[in-house]
């Protein structure tokens, strides 16, 4: 039975509170709707980036709430609900009955849709389930770029888990890209941005400059400007968001993504230290 196969993947977490079953709940459910995602033509028209891409293709040591994707190509037709569809009938077999609470407006380029369901943790065995009242919903939050700024490039890997399953993704440049932009143009401190960016500098990834470039074109400070940029650039203008971050903002926001091991490091962020690892940009 397919409820088999998410009982002995969550067990495989072995998680030591109720939040960290709940985070490995939601990311078993994220890496079930990308299997099923890819027996569709989705990833063909559309790639799979951000955070939750990192830690699924990549081991990212932190938790993570999104699906992000972009298409390859800007198509201002493209609807995702029909996928979704598609997916909720594909995902009762694992037990899940899901609600799509559609989130787009006419006028956004990007598609937002959440997956909310109470369904399959009621036939799952959980080491946290609550002594009383009901559980609290698992939600799955799917975002779609349908004018995506050019110059992503991608890798095609195989999703083992819960079934062969093809799925685009950004390549580690691309993804360094997406995060920097974030991280230049966000207009609040995210400190799971910050934890991605040692991420990428200790792996010593580099930057899709044609990707960034275009990206700052589109949107923030930048906005239809002629900018080309480079590590030098990157470095200088990442210095002076540094100047005045808020470190314990950054701390606070990421904590309850970590298990409990990953935590201490948090002690060593101060904007030296980030200063520092702007130095190992390649």
């Amino acid at each position: 039975m397919s409820i088999n196969l998410v009982q002995s993947k969550l067990n495989s977490y072995a998680c030591q509170s109720p939040l960290e079953e709940e985070q490995a709940l939601r990311e078993i459910t994220q890496e079930i709707v990308l299997a099923a995602l890819g027996r569709s033509d989705f990833f063909g028209q559309a790639g799979f980036h951000g955070g939750t891409c990192l830690r699924i293709f990549h081991g990212l040591n932190r938790f993570s709430e999104d699906l992000d994707f972009a298409l390859k190509e800007a198509d201002p037709s493209f609807h995702l609900m029909p996928y979704l569809d598609c997916l909720c009938n594909e995902l009762s077999a694992f037990g899940y009955a899901f609600e799509i609470e559609d989130r787009t407006t006419a006028e956004q380029a990007v598609q937002k849709a959440f997956l909310k369901d109470d369904s399959v943790g009621k036939i799952l065995r959980l080491n946290y389930r609550p002594g009383s009242g009901p559980m609290r919903k698992l939600r799955v939050k799917l975002e779609v770029d349908t004018r995506p700024p050019a110059g992503a490039t991608y890798e095609m890997p195989v999703l083992d888990y819960p079934f062969p399953s093809a799925i685009r993704v950004f390549d580690l440049a691309s993804l360094f890209a997406g995060k920097m932009h974030a991280l230049l143009c966000r207009g609040y401190v995210k400190g799971r941005d910050w934890y991605d960016f040692i991420w990428y500098t200790a792996h010593r990834v580099p930057i899709n400059h044609i990707l960034l470039s275009a990206a700052l074109r589109q949107q923030g400070p930048w906005k239809d400007s002629a900018i080309e940029t480079d590590n030098a650039w990157c470095k200088k203008r990442l210095a002076e968001v540094i100047e005045t971050l808020d470190v314990k903002k950054a701390r606070d926001d990421v904590r309850r993504f970590l298990r409990p091991n990953e935590i201490p490091s948090l002690e060593l962020w101060t904007r030296d230290f980030f200063l520092l690892q702007c130095q190992k940009l390649p």
